[in-house]
């Protein structure tokens, strides 16, 4: 397993470096000034990418990098389509594609080209996406993270239990002498996991809280008996009925992590407020419609700590919420409420004015869920077709099943009369949820809508 310290001389110099200066030494006296900060790092970011990246060049044209703000969004689709030509490391697609999916098919996670880690995106969005990581990415990467999650030192020994789709070498790079790391695989089935953390008892678990959630059950039913000191919630939302039960477990609370295929992008403070990295990402925001507390929105990300995968105005698929009230740490960094999901798990309801389509917001759905009833251990919210909900439950043992769903209908009642829509259909149904890589989704939707139906 490659540590710390195999990362090489410059690699480990690297790690160290980015390592204190994200833990110790930058600090802003407000926002005006890490702004005045970021701008610097994205000037240099972007002066870079114009010179080495042709794709990009093209598409900034002769404008100045001044108004970098106003440059064309990209997304994901758009970067898959001019990856050859948008990678400084002049990495083809089609050979990086065949490198990723053999490592999914072997499970074997080490090959590189040219020194550079390709990884594989789990492609919930619909499409995989693909991306790329020098190793000296790869060692500030971790010397940033580890200097965001670990509880103290690094030179506090701690174990690592890491649950992830899919390995990489960016993740192994952790590692060193002191700090262990040890990858599960979520291919595995949930004793295998639980027969191996009582054996390792790793003092942080980083997992999706689907899987945190499992964890608990075995440690109820007393099969599991680790405990770690520190739970890293990553990949998924943090539903608050998993949060409860997670935290009601094991005594602890919930740290949070929300990294993906463009970058690690937020973690949580010491009270448990999490934070944009803008330290790390410069994160523009892009208005929701019909928000009516106006901090939702859809992150547009420039990544000043990357070069090899430039990601530049780069829009992401999720909804946030920005929170209402200032940390009461202090930091300049912006707080977020709450990560609802992606953009394509929005409900569209039929108003009852116009018979034009509202977004319903995925945390709208989860709240009125939870509120109706106490006796709801899992669920799931499908929007199949634009009249009809498919609501998956699991209840406490006892609790009655018609009146459950009675509840939850008059609270989707009471939702929908609030926002002006039309009740939809609501089929009640077994929850349903299997193990594995798949990412759970608590709300979700599966129908197109149409957008000439859209509100102006």
């Amino acid at each position: 397993m490659r540590g710390a310290g195999g990362l090489g001389v410059r690699g480990l110099a690297l790690f160290l470096t980015h390592y204190v200066r994200t833990k110790y030494r930058r600090q802003w006296s407000g926002r005006e000034a890490l702004e005045r900060w970021q701008e610097r790092q994205v000037q240099k970011r972007l002066r870079f990418v114009r010179k080495h990246s042709p794709f990009y060049r093209e598409l900034w044209g002769g404008r100045p990098l001044t108004e970098w703000r106003e440059f064309p969004v990209i997304d994901k689709a758009v970067m898959m389509e001019h990856f050859d030509r948008l990678n400084t490391a002049r990495i083809r697609k089609k050979e990086a594609m065949e490198l990723a999916l053999e490592a999914e098919r072997t499970r074997n996670f080490t090959p590189q080209l040219g020194g550079i880690t390709v990884g594989l995106s789990s492609g919930t969005s619909g499409s995989r996406g693909l991306f790329l990581v020098s190793s000296d990415e790869q060692a500030a990467w971790a010397g940033m993270m580890l200097a965001k999650v670990l509880p103290g030192p690094l030179w506090q020994r701690e174990k690592i239990a890491f649950f992830l789709r899919a390995n990489s070498n960016l993740y192994a790079s952790v590692g060193s002498g002191r700090l262990q790391f040890e990858y599960f695989d979520l291919l595995e089935d949930t004793q295998k996991h639980v027969e191996r953390l009582n054996r390792y008892q790793a003092s942080i678990w980083a997992a999706p809280p689907s899987v945190l959630r499992q964890l608990a059950e075995q440690k109820r039913i007393g099969r599991l008996t680790a405990v770690p000191r520190r739970m890293v919630s990553v990949a998924e939302v943090l539903d608050p009925v998993d949060a409860e039960v997670i935290r009601d477990t094991f005594g602890l609370p919930i740290h949070q992590v929300y990294q993906c295929t463009e970058g690690f992008l937020a973690s949580t403070c010491s009270h448990g407020t999490l934070h944009l990295n803008e330290d790390i990402v410069h994160i523009g925001k892009e208005a929701v419609p019909d928000d009516p507390g106006g901090r939702r929105f859809v992150p547009i990300i420039t990544d000043f700590s990357r070069t090899t995968q430039p990601i530049i105005r780069y829009r992401l698929n999720d909804v946030l919420t920005e929170a209402e009230q200032p940390c009461p740490c202090g930091s300049p960094f912006t707080a977020i409420e709450r990560i609802e999901g992606r953009c394509d798990d929005i409900f569209y309801i039929e108003r009852t004015e116009d018979g034009k389509l509202k977004p319903v917001y995925p945390d709208f759905i989860t709240r009125a869920v939870l509120a109706a009833s106490s006796a709801i251990r899992e669920y799931r919210v499908i929007q199949q077709v634009e009249e009809t909900l498919t609501v998956e439950l699991l209840l406490q043992d006892g609790a009655s099943q018609a009146e459950v769903e009675r509840q939850v209908t008059a609270s989707v009642e009471a939702l929908m009369l609030r926002l002006g829509c039309r009740m939809p259909d609501l089929i009640f149904t077994g929850y349903t949820h299997p193990e594995g890589a798949r990412k759970l989704r608590r709300v979700e939707r599966r129908w197109a809508i149409e957008r000439t139906r859209l509100p102006l």
